[in-house]
């Protein structure tokens, strides 16, 4: 997948219950961990950490690269409710939309049923002749799609959920609500 993300030209994702890892503070990815059946070494989590610190400066200083981001209210929610500091989180979601490449939007609950309740996914897009690849993670591998159908059907999806979340603006202020309640 690291790899496939290096060379898109453009990243959409849509994440249910996760703060997607790059937009993901340090302290919010040790919380995630801590919360896993398996045991991490503290050394392992660190390595964990500085890798994922490493690949966010990487995509989100490549301006070239358009990111957009879907964040189920589910996502914030649990944000709020950690024994974490969220309010560094809520301070990088703020922040990385600043960025002129980088697009978040908020589907809240009141969207009700929607196109994506089959779970998150993230899209790569490529310049020809190189198709387009969904990927879809669970917890302990990764399934990748790159069949035009099912390409063009989550490009679907995921414009029917950019069109029932919160614009890009009203976003904002979600989060910064929800930031001032924690």
């Amino acid at each position: 997948m690291i790899g496939l993300e290096a060379e898109a030209e453009s990243r959409r994702s849509y994440d249910v219950e996760l703060i997607p890892g790059l937009l993901q503070t340090a302290d919010y990815y040790r919380a995630y961990l801590a919360t896993q059946p398996t045991s991490f070494g503290n050394d392992e989590i660190d390595r964990k950490i500085a890798f994922r610190m490493a690949r966010q400066e990487r995509m989100l200083q490549d301006d070239a690269r358009k990111l957009s981001f879907v964040l189920n209210e589910a996502s914030l929610r649990r944000v709020a409710a950690a024994n974490m500091g969220p309010q560094a989180q809520f301070k990088r979601l703020a922040e990385v939309p600043q960025l002129p490449h980088v697009t978040l939007q908020v589907l809240p609950f009141s969207a009700a049923m929607h196109a994506g309740m089959g779970g998150g996914f993230v899209l790569l897009s490529f310049t020809s002749p190189d198709p387009d690849v969904v990927y879809i993670e669970n917890e302990v591998s990764g399934l990748y799609l790159e069949e035009r159908v099912d390409v063009d059907r989550y490009n679907l999806v995921y414009d029917h959920l950019m069109a029932k979340a919160l614009n890009p603006g009203q976003s904002r202020s979600f989060i910064a609500k929800l930031g001032k309640e924690a």
